[in-house]
């Protein structure tokens, strides 16, 4: 299998992520030996070299009326307001050791799934990526992410019905970027829900 990374694709082309998933490699899932975080590097690195790590990028990114710690550029989030997509819920989220917890960011396809099924095998700077990429980040309800773990699409789907089949399309957005395969029961519950919506196309990121 190539390590090197593919070309992210395109949602302005219409890419049907039924087509794509199509496309996925199809295997057992490989052992999770050598697996541990730091194979995917620093926590939360500043990959695209703006200042702000990772976690304060999504945060931004995904809540609304964001008021920034003092002096820090705009990149701290100190508080906003989270429209969950696991969930549909509306969660206020307060920076501090344990209101923090209330908004987590999920790995859309789990750092751990992704390592059994293929991130084994790529470069520690093509793992860094794919752990900080905001195609594989979504800012979350904190418990979702918590009970989610490591899950794939077979053992874990947002409670909210609706937003199944983007959730579905992300994951096989972030597979194909990062050349990772499927297992058999994920496949399966990938194409179930995508049945449901078979026009869904593949987010652009």
């Amino acid at each position: 299998m190539s390590t090197a990374q593919a070309a992210p694709v395109k949602a302005a082309v219409e890419v049907s992520a039924v087509e794509v998933l199509a496309t996925l490699a199809v295997k057992g899932r490989a052992p999770k030996t050598g697996y541990v975080r730091s194979e995917f590097g620093q926590r939360w690195a500043d990959v695209d070299r703006n200042g702000c790590d990772t976690r304060n990028d999504i945060l931004k990114r995904d809540l609304a009326e964001v008021i920034y710690k003092e002096k820090t550029r705009n990149c701290v989030v100190l508080s906003g307001i989270l429209a969950d997509r696991y969930s549909g819920e509306t969660i206020n989220f307060v920076r501090g050791n344990i209101t923090s917890m209330e908004v987590q960011i999920d790995h859309v396809v789990a750092l751990s799934n992704s390592w059994q099924t293929g991130a084994f095998n790529l470069t520690l700077a093509q793992r860094t990526a794919l752990a900080n990429d905001p195609m594989n980040l979504f800012a979350v309800k904190g418990r979702l992410n918590a009970q989610k773990r490591d899950g794939d699409a077979a053992t874990w789907l947002p409670p909210l019905k609706k937003f199944r089949c983007a959730y579905v399309a992300q994951q096989i957005a972030v597979k194909v970027k990062y050349s990772l395969w499927v297992t058999p029961p994920e496949k399966d519950a990938m194409t179930r829900i995508l049945n449901t919506c078979p026009k869904q196309v593949l987010p652009e990121k």
